[in-house]
């Protein structure tokens, strides 16, 4: 089958997109309002933007309040949700009110970060505390509507719980996030393998 998104409907029981870029990393972005209230919600559409120095993007409709509070206190934090946080992750996915405290409603606990105004999920063993760099808004050429933001943030601190640290490295298995795949499935990794970069035309070893 074939359908340009832009003019043509998929003709399928349910939109197919998201199901075809799998899986995707989930981003749980804790953020403050302009008058301190925390924030913390899931986005699938989430993901490492750059290495050297290090960023993050998070891309969010107009309704949700993630980038609003990133824009109105220049930060936030994207919280690795894994496995055992899963219930907890789907409970702060639920449309609350501004005034709602999504930690709390989650049953979750509350830290401050290190070096932003925000506080981050405790139980999640990988909390990256950003601040705000830009905020894109995607305008498409067909003219249609969108009500899609992009968050870059510029990583700015890093915790690690080291019982997902194996050997000096961060363990998949051991860290077991969860990937969003299709329509409401989700995964974890079962399996982790290693391939190393082929040598650079001079001989050395190709870099990681």
């Amino acid at each position: 089958m074939f359908y340009d998104p832009r003019t043509e409907h998929h003709g399928l029981p349910h939109n197919p997109w998201l199901a075809m870029i799998v899986p995707r990393p989930i981003g749980w972005i804790s953020s403050a309002a302009a008058d301190g209230t925390p924030n913390l919600a899931p986005y699938s559409c989430f993901n490492a933007v750059s290495g050297r120095p290090p960023h993050l993007m998070f891309s969010s409709d107009d309704g949700k309040d993630s980038i609003t509070n990133a824009q109105a206190t220049g930060y936030f934090c994207a919280n690795i949700a894994t496995y055992d946080l899963r219930e907890q992750m789907n409970q702060s996915s639920a449309v609350y009110p501004p005034e709602v405290d999504e930690f709390e409603a989650a049953g979750l606990t509350a830290v401050p970060c290190r070096n932003i105004p925000v506080m981050r999920v405790a139980e999640s063993p990988i909390s990256i505390e950003c601040k705000l760099a830009q905020v894109v808004i995607l305008t498409p050429s067909s003219g249609l509507p969108s009500t899609s933001r992009i968050a870059i943030g510029e990583v700015v601190g890093i915790h690690i719980d080291e019982r997902v640290l194996k050997d000096g490295l961060v363990d998949i298995e051991l860290l077991q996030p969860l990937g969003r795949m299709g329509y409401r499935e989700y995964t974890v990794p079962p399996l982790s393998f290693e391939m190393l970069r082929p040598a650079e035309p001079d001989g050395t070893k190709g870099r990681t």
